[in-house]
C-alpha cells in the first residue's frame, strides 16, 4: 500500500494565464480511496494525468511514501489509469488483454495464466477470456479494463470516470464491484467523477474541486453536516442559506432567534440546513411558515415555503405532507443539531 501526498501541484496550459489546477495539496492514506469530483474543467482529470506522468506540472509535488515521483517516466512510477473509454485491444482477446501488462513485464506464461484466470474471477467473468471486446457489453469491457489495471498490482490505481459510459443498473453494480476490489486488494485509488452521489457512496474521502481549486477535502458525510462555503453546499445540494450572526449558542438573522449546536463560533456567518432535515410540526425552532408550493418527485416531496422576507425549501416523505396545500400556513421546525453556521457569511 502507498501513502500518496500531493503538494501545490499546480498547472497552466500553454497559451494560459489562468491556472487549470492551482496549488493543490493532499495527504491520501495508504489503501484508501478518494475522489476528485467537480464539474468539467474544474482540474481533476489533469491532476490524475499529472500524476501518471502524462503531464508535467507547472509546480508543485506528489510523492509516494515519501519519494518524488515527478521525475520518473510514467511507466516506472507504479500507477495504472483505467480510461473511461476503456482502451482495449480490439484485436486480442479478453484474457490476452487482462495479461498484456505482465507479458511486457517478460512474466512466464504460466503465471500470467493463472492470474488472468484469477483476475476473471474477481471481476466475475470467468467464463469470457476467449472472447474479443466487441463481443462484450459496456459494463463486461469496464470488468476487463479494471482487471488489466489491477493484475500488475500497481502501487497506485487512477480511475477516469468509471462509471461515466454506463447504463443507470450497470453503475450501482459496478459501485459494489470496484469498492469490493478496491478494499480487497488495499491499493491507494484515485478517481475522477462530477457525480456527487459516486463520490459519497465510493470514496473514504472526497476531494471537491471547483475553478482549479480544492474547496473541501473531508469524509463524504461531513459535506452534506458541515460544508466550508456556500458553494460547497450547493454542490451537494444545499437550498437554504441565511445570513446572520451567532452569539451565545444562538443565530440571529431574518429566521428570528435559532438555537445552535454547542459547536458553532460565535460571530457573522451564514446558516445553512438540508432541505430533509426541517420537519413538520412543533418543536424547538419553530417557525410559521406559508406553503407557496408542493412538488411531487415519486418517493419524497418538496416543499417551496415562505417564512416572512426568507425562502425556504424543504424535502420529506409525500406521507408527511399529504391533506397540505398550497396557500396554508404551517408551523414547521429546526432541529438544532441540523443547523451549521459558515463563518464570515457570503464570500
Amino acid at each position: 500500500m502507498t501513502h500518496v501526498s500531493i503538494t501545490n501541484l499546480s498547472k497552466t496550459y500553454p497559451g494560459e494565464t489562468k491556472p487549470s489546477l492551482d496549488r493543490l495539496s493532499l495527504e491520501i492514506p495508504s489503501g484508501e480511496l478518494t475522489a476528485l469530483l467537480g464539474p468539467s474543467g474544474c482540474g481533476k482529470t489533469t491532476t490524475m494525468k499529472m500524476i501518471a506522468g502524462l503531464l508535467e506540472p507547472s509546480g508543485g509535488d506528489v510523492t509516494f511514501d515519501g519519494r518524488s515521483i515527478l521525475r520518473d517516466k510514467p511507466e516506472n512510477r507504479g500507477v495504472v489509469m483505467v480510461f473511461q473509454n476503456y482502451l482495449l485491444f480490439p484485436y486480442m482477446s479478453v484474457a490476452d488483454n487482462i495479461g498484456f501488462g505482465l507479458k511486457m513485464r517478460k512474466v512466464p506464461k504460466s503465471e500470467i495464466a493463472a492470474r488472468v484466470a484469477e483476475m476473471l474471477a474477481l471481476v466475475r467473468l470467468p467464463d469470457l477470456g476467449r472472447r474479443k471486446p466487441a463481443e462484450l457489453s459496456g459494463g463486461q469491457q469496464q470488468r476487463v479494463a479494471l482487471a488489466r489495471a489491477l493484475i500488475v498490482r500497481p502501487k497506485v490505481l487512477l480511475l477516469d470516470e468509471p462509471l461515466s459510459n454506463l447504463d443507470a443498473h450497470l453503475r450501482l453494480e459496478m459501485r459494489d464491484l470496484i469498492r469490493g476490489l478496491q478494499k480487497e486488494m488495499g491499493i491507494t485509488t484515485i478517481f475522477v467523477t462530477h457525480d456527487q452521489e459516486e463520490a459519497v457512496v465510493l470514496a473514504d474521502r472526497v476531494a471537491l474541486i471547483l475553478d482549479g481549486r480544492l474547496r473541501q477535502y473531508d469524509a463524504a458525510d461531513v459535506f452534506y453536516k458541515r460544508p466550508a462555503d456556500e458553494a460547497v453546499a450547493r454542490f451537494f445540494g444545499g437550498q437554504n442559506f441565511v445570513a446572520g450572526h451567532a452569539r451565545d449558542g444562538i443565530f440571529e438573522s431574518a429566521l428570528g432567534r435559532l438555537r445552535l449546536p454547542d459547536a458553532i463560533a460565535p460571530g457573522p456567518g451564514l446558516l445553512t440546513f438540508r432541505p430533509e432535515s426541517l420537519r413538520i410540526g412543533t418543536g424547538e425552532n419553530a417557525l410559521t411558515a406559508q406553503l407557496l408550493d408542493r412538488i411531487y418527485l415519486g418517493t419524497q416531496t418538496r416543499l417551496k415555503l415562505q417564512v416572512g422576507e426568507v425562502a425556504l425549501d424543504a424535502v420529506l416523505s409525500p406521507d408527511l405532507v399529504e391533506g397540505i396545500a398550497p396557500g396554508q400556513a404551517i408551523t414547521i421546525h429546526l432541529p438544532p443539531q441540523s443547523l451549521w453556521v459558515m463563518q464570515g457569511g457570503r464570500p
